[in-house]
């Protein structure tokens, strides 16, 4: 069985994270996911989705190009995407943030991928 990319109380947070931005907060959270390719270099780390278009999500995004940069996705094409094995995209069940967006942001920037 495949797991869901989002858990309800995960999705449920990364709404409430968009709902934020879209009345124009500034806010820098920890990612609330992470997603990753496991037979593949992609890893994603989601902070918020759009309330209007909640399959468009936000956050630092590394498709596996050397060129990790915060911006949008949408999480049907992250569904759909498959690695050399032809394994479907996770989410890091073990995962656990423990330092805003940025600071992810900044270290993937140096190392030129996504490190955690």
């Amino acid at each position: 069985m495949v797991q869901p990319l989002l858990t309800p109380s995960q999705r449920e947070q990364l709404l409430a994270n968009g709902r934020r931005t879209a009345r124009g907060e500034e806010i820098d959270p920890p990612p609330v996911v992470k997603l990753f390719m496991p037979d593949g270099p992609g890893t994603w780390l989601l902070t918020e989705l759009d309330p209007m278009e909640p399959t468009r999500a936000f956050g630092l995004c590394d498709p596996g190009l050397s060129s990790p940069e915060l911006g949008y996705v949408c999480l049907l094409e992250v569904a759909a995407l498959r690695g050399r094995l032809r394994l479907p995209v996770e989410r890091d069940l073990h995962f656990r943030a423990d330092r805003p967006l940025s600071a992810y942001a900044a270290e993937a920037q140096v190392a030129g991928r996504i490190t955690v």
